[in-house]
């Protein structure tokens, strides 16, 4: 497979043949306004970079990071400083897609599982470069049989991502429930100590939490998706803003 030098080349490839195309990118491409467009997208990084919005929730990109975001998702990859910009961009036809899957094995379900805690994996370094094993056994394909062992290679990397994407979901929708535990608690006590002027040193103390988050690392902590139903939750509990009750508790 010829690999495309553009994320539009790999959409326009994509969509007009209903299979998937890769583009392995080295610079930094002129930012795209708040999009979404009719395939699914899975972007590697390998360089890192700044920011990822996607269906409203910031994501900060690491090296070995990856991304899933379906037909209907809108998203926005950040200006960068960086002059590489290393990447891996697979466009892919969610009907072609689908007609690889089974009935026991559906391959979508890593963009749409109703379990999905946040559209982003972070490989390890072995995962890493079985990732990158199967991109390079794509891209390098060449001759009698080239069809064939395009699709069975991706039909793998696939079954991969999705064993891998399920694998953390579930501990991270585990993590997400201990948060949320531990919020209910907090504004529990909060609630029951109304008459009482607590600090944020108390509230500290009594739950064993450093002083040192933000009310921007809080959301996140709690397992909140986004700041907005953190704050509509914490706003409902307490009666003021969490960053008003950070200037009043402290």
């Amino acid at each position: 497979m010829k690999q495309c030098t553009s994320c539009q080349e790999a959409m326009d490839s994509c969509i007009s043949k209903q299979y998937f195309a890769i583009a392995h990118l080295y610079k930094n491409e002129k930012p795209m306004n708040m999009h979404i467009h009719d395939c699914y997208e899975i972007y590697y990084s390998i360089t890192g970079g700044k920011q990822f919005l996607i269906d409203n929730r910031f994501y900060d990109i690491h090296p070995g990071d990856i991304f899933f975001i379906n037909q209907y998702e809108s998203h926005y990859l950040s200006q960068t400083d960086h002059e590489v910009l290393e990447r891996i961009v697979i466009s892919v036809s969610p009907e072609f897609l689908k007609s690889l899957s089974s009935e026991a094995t559906d391959l979508n379900q890593c963009f749409f599982s109703d379990e999905k805690i946040n559209h982003k994996l972070s490989l390890n370094p072995e995962d890493q470069k079985r990732f990158l094993y199967y991109i390079h056994k794509i891209c390098s394909t060449n001759g009698f049989g080239e069809d064939l062992i395009e699709q069975s290679v991706f039909t793998e990397l696939m079954v991969f991502l999705n064993q891998l994407f399920f694998i953390q979901q579930g501990q991270n929708e585990k993590e997400a429930s201990e948060y949320h535990q531990q919020v209910d608690e907090i504004l529990t006590y909060i609630n029951q100590n109304l008459q009482n002027e607590l600090s944020i040193a108390e509230l500290s103390e009594h739950f064993f939490l450093s002083q040192g988050y933000s009310v921007n690392d809080t959301w996140e902590l709690c397992g909140f998706r986004d700041y907005s139903n953190f704050l509509k939750s914490f706003t409902k509990a307490v009666g003021i803003s969490p960053k008003k009750y950070s200037k009043f508790a402290s």
